[in-house]
């Protein structure tokens, strides 16, 4: 089957943030998307940011324009956010976002109307009813549909930072499971999710989605979801690696990370350099260890099998970077993915609120509530 990529004129990006909508006396989850979004529609200000239902109807997805900058991008899905803010404020909900809910459970969620949820729950079972999980994701543009799997390829290499750094999932129905992102081992566990197969050619993946298609795995190309996949009609790479960002500085600096790492890529490419590539076993256990043991692990590094710890690589990473983030107008926000490291990840945030309190997983969500008003 043929899979028209419509190349983007430029390495533009966006960003689609999904927010969780919590009861304000109870701090559980609550089931009022529609409410919610029916309201901010009904409103004066609405926003210039998409804001949409997801597959549960205790989530909204707040999705920008498409940007040149990435302090642009974030400033949209915030105001959004603000506009949420205002008409959810009078209605008893407050809103967060990481990776899971400390304390929700999955069996008191309801399903957004949409025969497209309804048939994805009805094949995925208990599995897809587990997918009470949040993340961030962000699209770059892509100019030609040849370097998209290259750059693909290439990325996954700095997988296992994305997700240390992003990690923000630790509790799952009031249990500490010992990863700092527990959300990154629940979705994979959905049909054609998880890391990308590595192809090299185009022809490779039109052939892998043909039989999927002729198979009954999809119906359609999106229903492909990879961490990390291309987007053909919005000629875009789509990283889904992230946890729930449970604030807008944080949003900004690792929105500025993919936009860095993949207009980095797109020059080495353009200069004829090969781009490096790790064999998948080794992309997986970066992935696991990332999940497992967050800004910690002992991420691998090439096919040689080098080992380093993710925060040692994260600086000379981002001291690459710097001619690139100054090209890309994001310098400020570049840096700023240092910070996160320093006040701590939002996983190790979490259990430092949960020592504190005893063990009190609604503090937790209070802190979360208090993390998405923070200014940029």
């Amino acid at each position: 089957m043929s899979v028209p990529f419509a190349a983007s004129p430029g390495m533009t990006l966006g960003v689609e943030w999904e927010l969780a909508l919590v009861d304000r006396r109870t701090r559980d989850l609550t089931n009022a998307a529609g409410e919610v979004i029916a309201a901010l529609r009904e409103g004066s200000e609405v926003p210039a940011a998409r804001v949409t239902e997801e597959l549960l109807r205790n989530t909204v997805e707040v999705v920008s324009g498409v940007h040149r900058v990435a302090g642009e991008a974030v400033a949209e899905v915030a105001d959004g956010v603000d506009a949420l803010r205002r008409v959810a404020d009078p209605m008893g909900i407050d809103l967060i976002s990481a990776g899971t809910h400390p304390f929700g459970e999955w069996s008191t969620a309801q399903l957004t109307d949409s025969p497209r949820y309804a048939e994805l729950i009805e094949r995925t079972q208990w599995w897809g009813r587990q997918m009470l999980i949040w993340g961030v994701h962000v699209h770059v543009g892509i100019t030609s549909v040849h370097k998209v799997l290259p750059i693909l390829g290439a990325l996954l290499n700095h997988y296992p930072h994305l997700q240390a750094l992003s990690a923000s999932s630790p509790f799952w129905a009031r249990n500490d499971t010992g990863y700092a992102s527990n959300r990154a081992l629940l979705f994979q566990q959905l049909p054609t999710a998880g890391l990308p197969f590595q192809f090299t050619t185009w022809d490779e993946l039109e052939a892998y989605v043909d039989d999927q298609l002729v198979t009954g795995v999809i119906d359609r190309v999106d229903e492909i979801r990879w961490d990390i996949r291309p987007s053909p009609r919005l000629g875009t790479l789509e990283v889904r690696v992230f946890d729930g960002v449970p604030t807008r500085r944080e949003l900004a600096a690792l929105t500025a990370l993919v936009h860095c790492l993949v207009v980095d890529l797109d020059e080495r490419l353009e200069a004829g350099e090969t781009l490096p590539t790790m064999p998948p076993w080794h992309v997986q256990e970066n992935k696991w260890r990332a999940a497992r043991y967050g800004l910690d692990a002992e991420v691998i590094l090439d096919a040689k099998g080098r080992e380093r710890l993710v925060t040692d690589d994260l600086d000379d990473l981002l001291t690459r970077l710097e001619p690139v983030a100054a090209r890309l107008e994001c310098p400020e926000e570049l840096a700023s993915v240092a910070d996160i490291p320093r006040r701590g990840a939002s996983y190790q945030r979490q259990r430092a609120v949960a020592a504190a309190s005893g063990g009190d997983l609604a503090a937790v969500v209070e802190s979360l509530v208090e993390e998405l008003a923070e200014p940029a």
